[in-house]
Order: C-alpha cells, then structure tokens, then sequence
C-alpha cells in the first residue's frame, strides 16, 4: 500500500518527516511518496522556487528507506489539485492501495477541495490526529467518515481505495513558518529539519530576509 503526503515541504523539516515515519509503520505501508505541491490551492505561494524545494526534499529523504520523493506535482502546470495527482497515482498503480495522508485539520476542510467527492474513489484516507483532538461531527466530512470508517489498517489493504483510518500521532510542534523565521533573523534552526537541508538552504542563500 502506498502514502501519499503531499505539502508545500518551504522547507522540509523534522515534522514533515517524523509524521511520514509514524503514518508509514502505523499504517503498514510499503511507502510515503512525499508530493510537493507546483502550486498549492488552499495555502500561500512557497517562498522557494520549486527546483529549490526539490532539492531539499531529495537532500531530506537521501539516507530514509520507505519515504520516497514525488516531484509530479511540480511537473503539471496549474493548481495542484489532490484529485489530479491521485488520479495520476491511480493510473500508474493500477490496482494497488492508494492512501492519502491527512492531518486532522486538513481533512476536517476537505469538503472545500476541488472535486474532493472523488478523492474517496481513489483511494484510502489515513488521518493522523493529534491525541485529544476532535473529529468532525457535523456537515458532508462528518457523513464521510461515518460512512467509510474502519477500525483497523488491515482493512485497507482488501481494496484500492474508499476507507477512511483515523490514528494518533504525537505531533512535533516544528513549522515552516518558525523556520523561515529564524533564518531571515540570522538565527540558527539546526534541530529543527535535517543538517543536510540546512547546508542547502545555506549554500542557496534561502529564506534570507530582503532589506
């Protein structure tokens, strides 16, 4: 069975890694293919240039067996919408479980994605929630969930698509966000995503703050 996370990754850091580990073995899947998006729907532009985050993905995910780059989202112009990609995955896949991977945030929202009625025909849903966090209870994510819950990861794997799996995840408290902000203020974020991803963003001059 395959993951799919996809984020903008402006930069990569040891959140967006840590929570690929954790769905990856507690869903059982062969692999997390990691997706950064061209241009991502629901968020700010990225700061870095696509080849730039590209990089830094590949410099993160080196020396890590099981969490594999995805750079198809960077190659399709346009939105990057996560029913074309899924719909991209279900072609060359064929058959194979397929399972979107989604904070509890995310998936509470994702009744406003494009065409997000079809994402559940592609495939599996994993939700990674935050230990005390609330499931929706209310309007069209509610229903969904309700209709296509199961109780086991196990049960993923009897079909290519169409189940909704919620697991705790401890959450490191690390964002893109901090990150970019330390460096524009000349401060050191070693710790926070991998040394190799920092010699980039060093060598690169990235996320430097324009007087």
């Amino acid at each position: 069975m395959i993951g799919v996370l996809g984020g903008t990754f402006d930069p990569v850091h040891h959140g967006h890694l840590r929570l690929a580990l954790e769905l990856r073995e507690g869903l059982g899947l062969d692999e997390v293919r990691m997706v950064p998006a061209r241009v991502p729907p629901h968020r700010e532009v990225p700061i870095a240039a696509a080849a730039d985050r590209l990089a830094m993905l590949e410099a993160a995910l080196a020396d890590t067996p099981g969490l594999v780059l995805d750079p198809r989202e960077l190659a399709r112009e346009g939105p990057s919408y996560t029913v074309d990609t899924l719909q991209s995955m279900r072609a060359q896949f064929s058959e194979r479980p397929l399972c979107l991977l989604l904070g509890i945030d995310a998936f509470a929202g994702l009744h406003t994605w494009h065409r997000w009625e079809l994402i559940p025909e592609l495939a599996h849903i994993g939700v990674a929630r935050r230990p005390g966090a609330e499931v929706p209870i209310g309007g069209e994510v509610a229903k969904l969930l309700a209709a296509r819950r199961v109780q086991t990861p196990e049960e993923l794997r009897r079909r290519p698509a169409g189940a909704i799996h919620i697991l705790d995840i401890p959450a490191l408290e690390i964002s893109g966000t901090r990150i970019r902000g330390l460096i524009a203020r000349g401060r050191n974020p070693r710790f926070l995503l991998p040394d190799a991803v920092l010699r980039l963003i060093e060598d690169r001059g990235l996320y430097i703050a324009n007087d």
